[in-house]
């Protein structure tokens, strides 16, 4: 596992694992890459290192790629062709839902897409074709496989917890909206309580809304969002493809709250998800009093949707 993600995930420890760290590139709010201390050329030199030495002396069987298909910055060309040349099969896994279609189009006649159809053998896609087809969609040059959602299913189901609000704020900053609207829909409710999913930046709502501290929990960093869902009365979250998938593995239809920059991808997950009736969405300015009366809809998915 060559990754250069900064957290330490209870699945990253099992023994099954051989991890192999790489400086990490963090996402600015328009898309970009950075490293917090060094030039982005410096990382991308030193992630390309990484991953070349592992193939080197591993030699692989089966390469798979997250996303990119050569990394954020052609950083994995080398190691990967050297893969191919040594038998390996190659593979690149994508989201059900990447962006708008005209956006990604001209992503992948970019050059971070040269050559794909040639250099790899499979295209995953995390999802269904119902949902998004990337063929017909994107133009996708290899036919892709179907796997559906890939999330971790609660063991064993867990009972929903009468007036129990879940609120899944992503990773960073960003999340900041999710949060108010659970926090405001809480106050609203007072025979409720709230857990809080967040990432680092979780600091910043302590003691927002002082009245109603003592019904709220916050956990920080934590490693999936599916057991928290799973005894769940309602998930307020935003539209990311992991929390997503989580919930409706999980049985539970989510109140989306879809981030719209830098990328679509979050408002057109949602907007279908909702198309299908499987979620429902709100405007990250919709106020709690505009939203509370969802909680009183049925927030369990049947098992025929």
């Amino acid at each position: 596992m060559v990754t250069g993600t900064a957290s330490q995930p209870r699945w990253l420890c099992d023994p099954a694992f051989e991890v192999v760290r790489v400086p990490p590139l963090v996402k600015d709010p328009d898309g970009s890459y950075r490293h917090p201390d060094r030039s982005f050329e410096e990382v991308l030199a030193q992630r390309a290192w990484a991953f070349n030495a592992a193939v080197q002396r591993t030699r692989p069987h089966v390469v798979l790629v997250d996303r990119h298909p050569y990394g954020i910055g052609g950083e994995l060309r080398v190691g990967l062709e050297r893969a191919r040349g040594e038998g390996a099969r190659l593979v690149v896994g994508l989201r059900d839902v990447l962006d708008e279609p005209g956006r990604v189009r001209a992503e992948l006649q970019g050059a971070g897409w040269e050559g794909v159809a040639e250099l790899f053998d499979a295209v995953l896609v995390y999802g269904e074709r119902a949902l998004c087809d990337h063929q017909r969609e994107y133009g996708l040059a290899l036919t892709p496989q179907y796997c559906g959602l890939v999330a971790p299913a609660p063991s064993p189901p867990s009972r929903r917890t009468p007036r129990q609000l879940v609120v899944a704020a992503g990773g960073g900053a960003d999340g900041s909206a999710t949060v108010e609207l659970g926090l405001g829909l809480l106050a609203l409710r007072p025979h409720w309580r709230a857990t809080v999913l967040a990432g680092p930046f979780a600091g910043r709502w302590r003691g927002a809304h002082s009245a109603i501290t003592d019904r709220v929990r916050i956990h920080q960093n934590v490693d999936g969002c599916a057991p928290y869902f799973a005894s769940a009365s309602a998930v307020v979250q935003m539209a990311g493809y992991n929390s997503s998938a989580e919930a409706l593995v999980g049985g539970v239809r989510p109140i989306l709250v879809p981030r719209r920059s830098p990328r679509r991808e979050q408002a057109i997950r949602a907007s279908r998800l909702a198309a299908m009736g499987l979620a429902d969405v709100v405007d990250e300015a919709a106020r709690p009093e505009e939203v509370a009366w969802l909680l009183d809809r049925p927030r369990s998915l049947d098992a025929e949707t």
